[in-house]
C-alpha cells in the first residue's frame, strides 16, 4: 500500500507542479503505513506530536487504534492515560479488550502512577468491569484489576471468587495472587478462605484449581495450612507445586504431617515439583527449635540419592539439590550438607559425561558455600568443585554466600541492643582480584559486613576501568556512609549520561553522602534519553524532597539504534551441552525477537552459560560476564506483549524500563505476576525436557536461526 501512494504521488508531479501540496496521506487512512508510523513512534517514545493519542481515541480503522493503545500502554506516559480509559467504553470489543490490557501497562509503570491518577483509573476499571458484556474482555479488566492492587479493585475482585462457577472467579483468583505480590500478603487478608478453598475441589477443570492455588499461597496464612496440605496430592504438577510453596511459608516445623506430606512430593512428584518440596522443607528447617527433633531435615534426607542420578545424566533430578543450597539450612543441618558433597564426590566418578560431572562439581560448590554461609567464612569453597570448577567462580559464589551471613553473638545480648555482624575482613584481599566477578563479590561481602581496612581499596574501586564493579563499590561506599569516597562518586556520576547502567548505583551514594546537594545533578537526569536513568533520578529525588517526584517522557531521537525486526515464523535454536531448544518468536515483538536474532547471527551467544537457575521459576542466560550484570552494550525499549508467561515461555531480563539487551530467561512453570511487566517474546516448541535440565554454568554452544514453516 505504501509503495501505491508513492507511485500515484509520482505520476501526478509529472502532470502538475501543483500536486506536491497536497498533504501525504493520515496514517489511519492507510493501515499498514499506519502501524509502521505507529511502530516508529513507540519504539522512539514519541507520541507523533498527539497523532498517537488521535489515532488511540477515533481512529476508524479498529486496527490502527488497537495498536496505537498498545504502543501507549508500552510507552506508559501518565497524560495519555484518558486515552486509554476512553477505549474502555470503545463500541468495539477488540477496542475495549487492548484498553483494558493498557490500563494494566499503567499500572505497572515502573515509575509508580500519582495516587490522583490511581483513583481515576480504579474508578474507570471498577465501572467498565460492572458494565462489560464480553467475557474475554471482562477477564482482561479484572487481570489489569489485579496489576492496580488498589483497595477499590480487591473489593471487586474478590467479590468476583464467588460462586467458583462464576466465568471470573478463576481470572479473580490468579489476579487476586498477583496483587498480592505488589501489594504484599496483608492486603489479601479479608479474602475468605471458604472461597479459594472451593477452586481446589477435584472435580474442577486445571485451570480453575491453578488460580485456587495460587491465590491460596499468595495469602500467606496460617489458617491456610489445612487446604495446602490437602491440595498437594493434586494431579497437576503445577497446582501441587504451589501447595508446597505456600506449605513452606505457613507449615510448621513441629508438625509432621507437613513435613511427611512435602517427603512423599520430594520423592514422587516431577523434577520442579520436588525442587519445590525441598525448599519449602529447607524453609521449614529454618523454623526448628534447639533440642528438639526437626523433622523437615530428617525429610530432606530424601535428596541424597539425586546425586547418582545427576551423574547418570538426569540433570533436572539435580534441582531439588540446588534449591537447598541456594535456600540454606541452620547450623543444625550442617552434617546433611556434608553428607550430600560426599554423596556427589562419590557418584563423580561413574559420571556419563563431562556435563554430568560438570553439574555433580558446580552442586559441590553449591554446598561448599552453603555451608561456608553458616559460619560466615570462606572455608568449604576453597576445597570444591571436584577440580573442575574455576577459581574464580567459587570464589565469587563463596564471597557472595558469607554476605548472607548474620552472626550469632558470643553471649546474650543486652536488652534491647543488636549484637554487631562480625565483619568479613577475609575479604579485603579479593577486593584486588584479577576477575572482576571476584573483585565484585568481594565488594557485597563487605558492604554487608564492613570492616575499616576494606574502605581505601574500595574507593579505588570506584575509578577503577569495570563499570559494574565500580558501581557495586559506589553503592558500598553509600551504605557505609563513607564520605571519602564522595570525590571518586561524583567523578562516576559524570559517566551516567554515556554509561546510563551506572546511574541507579551512583544515585544511591549521591543521596547518601551528598543528601540535598546531590539535587541538582538528579534533576538533570530527569531528561535523560534513557527511561531508567529518569526513573532513578525521580525515585532519589522523592527520597531526598519528601515530595512526590515523576519524571517526563523524553522523545528519542531518529537514529537511536533499533534491531532488525525478525521475520513472523523465526525460531531460535539454542544449542546447549544438555541439548537442543528450539523457541518460536512472538511477532508482537518483533524488534526483541529481532535484537536476539541478530546476536544470534553475530555468534555472540557461543560459550556463553546459563548464570542463574531458579528451579520452578527461571533459567536465565545471555550475559557475557557470566554475573547477571552483562549485556551488548546497548538497550532496547520493551515491547510488553499479551503472551501470558506459562511454562516455557522466553522473556527479557530487565532491571528497569527499556533496560532490555542480550539477557533472556526461559519460565519452568507458569508465572502470572511477571505478565504484562517483562517482554515475554517467545515459545519453547521443542527441547522442553532441555530447559528443565539446565544447571548454573550450562554453556550454550550455539544459537541457530530459523523460519518455521506456516
Amino acid at each position: 500500500m505504501a509503495r501505491l501512494h508513492a507511485a500515484v504521488s509520482a505520476g501526478l508531479l509529472f502532470v502538475s507542479a501543483c500536486v506536491h501540496q497536497v498533504p501525504p496521506p493520515r496514517p489511519d487512512e492507510d493501515s499498514s503505513q499506519g502501524m509502521k508510523q505507529i511502530q516508529d513512534w513507540e519504539d522512539r517514545r514519541s507520541l507523533g506530536d498527539g497523532e498517537l493519542v488521535r489515532l488511540a481515541t477515533s481512529a476508524q480503522d479498529v486496527v490502527v487504534r488497537v495498536r496505537a493503545l498498545r504502543a501507549l500502554g508500552r510507552i506508559q506516559d501518565v497524560t495519555t492515560l484518558d486515552a486509554v480509559i476512553a477505549g474502555l467504553t470503545a463500541p468495539d470489543k477488540a477496542v475495549r479488550d487492548e484498553a483494558a490490557f493498557d490500563a494494566g501497562e499503567f499500572a505497572l509503570s515502573w515509575e509508580p502512577l500519582p495516587d490522583d491518577a490511581k483513583a481515576a483509573l480504579t474508578e474507570a476499571l471498577v465501572r467498565a468491569e460492572a458494565l462489560e458484556v464480553e467475557g474475554p474482555v471482562r477477564v482482561t479488566l479484572l487481570e489489569s484489576l489485579g496489576k492496580l492492587a488498589t483497595p477499590g479493585a480487591l473489593e471487586v475482585l474478590t467479590a468476583r471468587l464467588s460462586p467458583p462457577e462464576n466465568p471470573g472467579a478463576e481470572a479473580a483468583a490468579k489476579a487476586l495472587g498477583v496483587a498480592g505480590r505488589k501489594a504484599g500478603a496483608a492486603a489479601l487478608a479479608t479474602v475468605p478462605l471458604e472461597a479459594i478453598t472451593a477452586l481446589l475441589n477435584g472435580q474442577r477443570r486445571e485451570g480453575v484449581r491453578y488460580a485456587g492455588a495460587y491465590l491460596l499461597a499468595s495469602v500467606k496464612r496460617p489458617d491456610a495450612v489445612d487446604a495446602l496440605r490437602a491440595c498437594l496430592s493434586d494431579v497437576a504438577p503445577d497446582v501441587a507445586a504451589l501447595c508446597a510453596k505456600g506449605l513452606g511459608d505457613v507449615g510448621s516445623a513441629t508438625s509432621a504431617a507437613d513435613s511427611r506430606a512435602l517427603a512423599v512430593l520430594l520423592a514422587k512428584g516431577a523434577p520442579r515439583v520436588s525442587a519445590e518440596a525441598a525448599r519449602s522443607l529447607a524453609k521449614l528447617s529454618a523454623k526448628c527449635q534447639d533440642g528438639a527433633a526437626c523433622e523437615p531435615l530428617l525429610a530432606l534426607e530424601g535428596i541424597l540419592p539425586r546425586a547418582n542420578k545427576v551423574a547418570e545424566g538426569n540433570a533436572a533430578q539435580g534441582h531439588a539439590l540446588l534449591v537447598v543450597a541456594q535456600q540454606g539450612l541452620p547450623p543444625r543441618g550442617r552434617p546433611l550438607l556434608q553428607r550430600v558433597r560426599s554423596a556427589l564426590a562419590e557418584a563423580d566418578p561413574g559420571a556419563a559425561s563431562e556435563e554430568a560431572h560438570a553439574d555433580l562439581a558446580w552442586l559441590d560448590c553449591r554446598f561448599a558455600a552453603a555451608m561456608d554461609r553458616q559460619r560466615g567464612t570462606l572455608e568449604q569453597v576453597h576445597h570444591c568443585g571436584l577440580g573442575r570448577v574455576p577459581e574464580p567462580r567459587w570464589l565469587a559464589l563463596g564471597l557472595h554466600e558469607v554476605a548472607q551471613f548474620k552472626g550469632e553473638p558470643a553471649t546474650p545480648a543486652k536488652a534491647g541492643i543488636t549484637p554487631p555482624i562480625p565483619g568479613a575482613a577475609f575479604a579485603v584481599p579479593y577486593l584486588d582480584h584479577t576477575s572482576p566477578l571476584v573483585r565484585g563479590a568481594a565488594v557485597d561481602a563487605l558492604s554487608e559486613r564492613p570492616v575499616p581496612e576494606a574502605l581505601a581499596p574500595m574507593r579505588a574501586l570506584i575509578g577503577g576501568g569495570d563499570a559494574v564493579v565500580a558501581g557495586l563499590a559506589a553503592a558500598a561506599a553509600g551504605k557505609l556512609k563513607d564520605a571519602e569516597a564522595l570525590t571518586a562518586v561524583k567523578a562516576l556520576a559524570d559517566r551516567v549520561p554515556k554509561e546510563p547502567d551506572l546511574a541507579e548505583a551512583v544515585a544511591s551514594a549521591l543521596v547518601a553522602l551528598q543528601g540535598q546537594a546531590a539535587e541538582p545533578r538528579l534533576r538533570q537526569w530527569l531528561t535523560h534519553p534513557h527511561a531508567n536513568v529518569r526513573r532513578i533520578a525521580a525515585e532519589s529525588l522523592t527520597v531526598l524532597t519528601g515530595e512526590p517526584v515523576r519524571s517526563a517522557r523524553v522523545e528519542l531521537p531518529q537514529g537511536t539504534y533499533r534491531p532488525p525486526a525478525a521475520p513472523p515464523g523465526t525460531t531460535l535454536t539454542l544449542r546447549t551441552r544438555k541439548g537442543d531448544i528450539t523457541v518460536l518468536l512472538d511477532p508482537d515483538a518483533p524488534l526483541t525477537g529481532g535484537n536476539l536474532m541478530a546476536l544470534a547471527q553475530q555468534g555472540y551467544f557461543r560459550g556463553i552459560s546459563f548464570h542463574r537457575v531458579v528451579p520452578d521459576f527461571v533459567a536465565q542466560g545471555g550475559d557475557p560476564r557470566g554475573d547477571g550484570e552483562g549485556g551488548p552494550g546497548y538497550s532496547i525499549r520493551c515491547e510488553v506483549t499479551r503472551r501470558p508467561y506459562v511454562r516455557g515461555t522466553l522473556g527479557m531480563a530487565l532491571s528497569g524500563k527499556d533496560t532490555g539487551g542480550s539477557q533472556f530467561f526461559f519460565t519452568h512453570s507458569p508465572q502470572p505476576h511477571l505478565d504484562g511487566r517483562y517482554t515475554a517474546f517467545g515459545q519453547v516448541v521443542q527441547g522442553m525436557d532441555v530447559v528443565d535440565a539446565l544447571q548454573e554454568g550450562t554453556i550454550i554452544d550455539d544459537v541457530l536461526v530459523g523460519i518455521r514453516a506456516p
